[in-house]
């Protein structure tokens, strides 16, 4: 299957507004299975949450790992009381405090290395600037930010989309995702990471609006969606 064609489609920006009409009749004609997605789910609602800093939204994705939203939001409510709120959350006052004061706001051990391993990391410029975030590429980015403890391909992938909004992002390691291309298809299981990445060839360079429609697919009530081949 030949990638999607890149014209007469200029490279978009940034997401969501980077979702042009244009580019949906692009991704319908690379796959045409996505144009029954497209109007099963509706309009494209991605809402990207503000980056303040790269170590400000790295931490928050530490403690938010393999927790519920509202247990993670309160614990990591009480690091930002004791390191600082806004601006004032830096990895200097991160690496100040005793061991002790952060794990009384609710961090496990390990959670604790992570954060204090990314602090030291944001110092050394292991962890890019925020300037040099905006400038670099996804690959790049991928390649820094991974060298943090507890910080892993996914969750940088979750950061190129939502917060730095990046059109072309496909995170086939991601339930969800897989769920919905299981949906989309029709299929019996979910697909291999390996077998995805090989078919959202296509997809290229919008991957990361795929990715949110397949989202969308995965929470749709059963029956709701019927691919066109199984029609």
């Amino acid at each position: 299957m030949r990638p999607m064609p890149r014209a007469p489609v200029s490279a978009p920006v940034s997401l969501p507004d980077a979702f042009t009409p244009a580019v949906r009749r692009a991704l319908v004609r690379a796959d045409p299975v996505l144009g029954t997605l497209f109007k099963t789910v509706g309009r494209f609602r991605l809402e990207l949450s503000p980056l303040h800093s790269p170590f400000e939204a790295l931490a928050h994705s530490i403690v938010y790992q393999q927790l519920h939203g509202r247990a993670a939001a309160t614990i990591f409510g009480r690091v930002c009381e004791r390191v600082g709120k806004g601006k004032a959350f830096t990895p200097q006052k991160l690496l100040a405090l005793p061991d002790a004061t952060l794990r009384e706001a609710g961090l496990s051990a390990n959670k604790l290395l992570a954060m204090q391993d990314l602090a030291r990391k944001t110092v050394d410029g292991t962890v890019p600037t925020l300037a040099r975030v905006r400038r670099m590429s996804d690959a790049d980015l991928i390649e820094h930010l991974t060298q943090v403890r507890g910080i892993g391909q996914w969750t940088v992938e979750m950061l190129l989309i939502f917060r730095l909004g990046r059109p072309d992002v496909l995170p086939v390691d991601d339930y969800g995702v897989r769920k919905g291309f299981m949906v989309l298809h029709g299929l019996k299981e979910q697909p291999k990471p390996k077998a995805l990445l090989a078919y959202g060839e296509r997809w290229r360079p919008y991957r990361s609006i795929v990715s949110w429609y397949l989202w969308r697919a995965a929470d749709l009530p059963v029956g709701t969606f019927a691919p066109p081949e199984a029609s």
